[in-house]
């Protein structure tokens, strides 16, 4: 192909994402940033100019990122261990520092900066910030047999969300900035509280009423029991496929995020591939987007 027609096919590529430009234009976007593309360092820098693009042609993309694997990484060197129950990483005070420390302290604080890099202006926000995120205790239950009261576990500082303070995160946005979220909480008597980042994501896309959540996550999106990817779910099949056993795991918490946001007044969800480049934008302005749909 020559230098006109790779002009051509570049121009076709912008004109297939203008409908979608006009129609998300002025309209919150929530991200849960995640998984693989927050290790690969391209994928890094990529997910920020994609970012920033969205921001710059009048789309309000709102960050909430995990860290998991740098928690533990960090709680390694210092030669604690991660203790998990049910998949929620039990919290004591100690490991309550660690989190907050290398959630709000190192992890926002390099997506803020690469964000910022290239030409956005993101600012970083934990919990305790303007009162983003109130947050209880979250108790754990376990069924040990039937007809028998659950067991309920303490897990430490993990938190559950209380409320969220839209009205800072939407000063924000129409000031041109772009929140990047981490998922710690405040509780009622001044204590951190450690939160899944779905939770927080879902959580927030409803307290904003945003136009889509999109959940990056390291698998194609939801997997059927023939092994296929689901492009589109409605509600009810997701709740089939939890009772059958189909989505189970990782997954699990991720479709429980979808399905509370939707309830919540998101228009539409996805859970996506972070391991592809451009994964958000390949979402949100091609004809057949990727990953895994769910609606209403």
């Amino acid at each position: 192909m020559d230098n006109i027609g790779k002009s051509i096919e570049r121009a076709e590529i912008l004109l297939e994402a203008l409908p979608y430009i006009r129609r998300f234009y002025n309209k919150t976007i929530v991200i849960k940033y995640g998984g693989h593309a927050m290790v690969d360092a391209e994928l890094k820098d990529l997910f920020a100019r994609d970012v920033v693009m969205m921001k710059y042609i009048g789309i309000h993309p709102v960050v909430v990122h995990g860290g998991g694997p740098q928690i533990g990484s960090f709680l390694k060197k210092l030669g604690k261990d991660s203790k998990f129950v049910q998949g929620m990483r039990v919290t004591d005070e100690e490991t309550m520092d660690i989190v907050e420390m290398v959630l709000v302290g190192k992890v926002n604080k390099e997506i803020v900066g690469l964000i910022n890099q290239h030409g956005g202006k993101a600012v970083g926000l934990s919990g305790k910030d303007g009162e983003l995120i109130r947050a209880e205790k979250y108790y754990l239950s376990e069924e040990k047999a039937k007809a028998t009261p659950p067991e309920i576990i303490d897990i430490g500082l993990v938190g559950k969300v209380k409320s969220i303070n839209a009205e800072l995160i939407v000063c924000l946005e129409n000031n041109g900035f772009i929140p990047v979220i981490a998922p710690t909480g405040l509780g009622d008597n001044g204590e951190t509280y450690n939160i899944n980042a779905d939770i927080v994501a879902g959580e927030v896309a409803a307290a904003l009423k945003a136009e889509k959540l999109v959940l990056l996550t390291d698998v194609e999106g939801v997997i059927n029991a023939d092994g296929k990817l689901v492009n589109t779910m409605k509600d009810r099949d997701v709740i089939s496929m939890i009772d059958a056993g189909t989505i189970s795991g990782g997954m699990y918490p991720k479709v429980k995020c979808c399905l509370k946001a939707l309830k919540g007044g998101v228009k539409k969800t996805h859970i996506v591939d972070g391991r592809l480049k451009h994964a958000v934008l390949l979402e949100i302005f091609t004809d057949r987007g990727i990953g895994t749909e769910i609606v209403l």
